[in-house]
């Protein structure tokens, strides 16, 4: 059996979904969840990188006008 949501699994069967559809669509999020999961920890590594260009570039900016 595949891991699944029980959060979104609940909310499709309250909304009136059958349960084997329900079921699999809480499955089908959960596969998603471990990619966005990854994205997100790409983001952060862009984020750092980012700000250390930046803080690169300023520095030699200063670095040339100001000595």
């Amino acid at each position: 059996m595949a891991t699944m949501i029980s959060e979104v699994y609940d909310a499709f069967l309250a909304s009136g979904a059958p349960e084997d559809k329900a079921r699999k669509a809480a499955e089908a999020m959960a596969a998603y969840e471990g990619r966005f999961n990854k994205i997100e920890g790409d983001l952060n590594l862009l984020k750092w990188m980012n700000g250390i260009t930046w803080a690169l570039c300023f520095g030699i900016l200063f670095k040339l006008f100001l000595h």
